[in-house]
């Protein structure tokens, strides 16, 4: 591993799946890796658990293990924390680490609404910190290659209409009420889960743009609503220029392999992947000719190119990265108050809570 890459300490709250998928990612061997990445602690609710979640995902290593969140805050060798809690304990967990002087890296969505979202970022902001929402699809060579496809060389002219979809058999029926995928003040429901990834493409593909550069489309919504979470979520996003994204989620059925498709005025794009959040291929086809098609290989997920991004952006003195600044996810988590305000969910039930969309 060259010394003239980042190393950066991690520290990671919960145990759930998607930390154990980031703790693989962040354990493998990359030769064109940009950051030297140390699992240094590990927060759980007990250390028992904590101890068999190291061995099954991270066999070999020997991180810190805590029985509880606030140790590793207050863990001086740790440098960043990566939050994998639900979604309604991501304001606290990430105030909690910014208190103790830790960067953070916390899964998306971000929080439960973007009033929180802002209570976070502005503690971010007077503590001096490192801050991102972990919305890893962004980084992904396949998306940068894409945008600049679409964006940059027009390959498909100007982009009409993009339908994206993310769903997945969740089975909720055989849940119990405490699940995170069943119980309304957990932020659950499929909008929150897997809908941004939806929203996300829809945003990427329409806008050359992000951030507070980006256009801030009206949004047209409904969702289908069971014990007080969206089981499915279409939106509408309608541009000044009359492009169009229709985007969807759903927890009863599964997305096929082409979850994506770009309409230009000049050809068609298809994007295809595992998962919506996870692309590997997109195909350019043109209205005459042949179709082009990109695929990109990748050892383990993909988690690390968002937290290469992290260490090399906290080795530079940066506060927030370019690909997901601050002003991005507060634009995505306005427009899922909106979309929400719209449909009916709310967090908990009957609870109010500020829309950052008019």
């Amino acid at each position: 591993m060259s010394s003239q890459i980042p190393t950066l300490r991690w520290g990671i709250i919960a145990t759930g799946l998607i930390s154990s998928w980031f703790v693989q990612d962040l354990s493998l061997e990359r030769a064109d890796a940009k950051a030297h990445h140390i699992i240094q602690a590990i927060g759980s609710s007990s250390v028992e658990k904590g101890r068999a979640f190291a061995a099954k995902h991270i066999p070999g290593k020997s991180p810190t293990i805590y029985g509880s969140y606030d140790e590793v805050y207050s863990d001086r060798a740790v440098d960043i924390v990566y939050v994998g809690t639900p979604h309604a304990f991501h304001k606290q967990n990430c105030l909690d680490a910014i208190k103790q002087g830790k960067h953070v890296l916390c899964e998306k969505a971000f929080t439960l609404t973007a009033a929180e979202a802002r209570e976070v970022l502005d503690a971010a902001r007077k503590s001096g910190v490192f801050v991102m929402e972990a919305l890893w699809t962004r980084f992904f060579p396949l998306v940068r290659t894409l945008r600049a496809r679409v964006h940059d060389e027009k390959v498909i002219g100007d982009v009409r209409r993009v339908f994206c979809d993310f769903a997945m058999d969740m089975n909720l029926a055989s849940l119990g009420p405490d699940s995170r995928l069943k119980n309304p003040a957990l932020g659950a429901g499929t909008l929150l889960d897997i809908g941004i990834y939806s929203l996300t493409w829809g945003l990427l593909a329409l806008d050359p743009r992000i951030g507070s550069q980006a256009e801030t489309p009206k949004i047209v919504a409904t969702q289908s609503l069971e014990d007080g979470i969206d089981v499915a979520t279409s939106a509408i996003l309608v541009y000044p220029n009359g492009s169009q994204g229709i985007l969807t989620s759903h927890a009863g059925v599964k997305t096929p392999p082409a979850f994506c498709r770009i309409e230009g005025t000049q050809g068609t794009i298809v994007v295809e992947g595992w998962a919506t959040s996870a692309p590997t291929a997109f195909v350019v086809q043109p209205p005459n000719g042949e179709a082009e098609r990109y695929e990109f290989a990748r050892v383990g997920r993909g988690f690390y190119w968002e937290a290469d991004a992290v260490a090399v952006d906290i080795a530079a003195g940066k506060c927030e990265n370019e690909t997901m600044p601050w002003t991005e996810t507060l634009r995505v988590m306005e427009m899922l108050d909106e979309i929400r305000r719209q449909g009916g969910a709310r967090f908990p039930p009957g609870q109010d809570w500020e829309s950052g969309v008019n």
